[in-house]
């Protein structure tokens, strides 16, 4: 028997860095894949994976107005698979899970335009 293979833990990407810039209004995400994604806050703090943001259960998203100029104010690891963000707003309940913070990265445009869209069809601004 072969030690060889992966479990598909091991394929998945790894952060090598997070770092804050732009007095914490950009989030800068390395993988281990050489992938690297620029996360402004306010994008993060829209798509955060609280229960406050999400809802809790399909179809319950929130679509959360006015965070044009939130911050991130501090990091905080969980464990080894996340980090809690928590930004100026007080807001500080969504653990941004390493698969999910390269799901921002890679889907970042259709989520932008999406949240773009709905703010626009309930009148709200950023």
């Amino acid at each position: 028997m072969s030690d060889d293979k992966k479990s598909p833990e091991q394929d998945r990407p790894w952060p090598t860095e997070l770092r804050l810039s732009d007095q914490g209004r950009s989030l800068s995400v390395s993988f281990n894949d050489e992938q690297t994604f620029e996360l402004r806050a306010e994008y993060l703090r829209v798509e955060s994976p609280s229960a406050e943001v999400q809802g809790h259960g399909a179809g319950q998203q929130k679509i959360v107005p006015h965070k044009q100029d939130v911050a991130i104010t501090n990091i905080e690891p969980v464990g080894n698979y996340a980090a809690r963000l928590l930004f100026s707003d007080g807001h500080d309940s969504g653990l941004f899970t390493w698969d999910y913070l390269y799901e921002l990265g890679r889907e970042y445009e259709g989520k932008w335009a999406d949240y773009l869209a709905k703010l626009t069809e309930a009148g709200l601004a950023r």
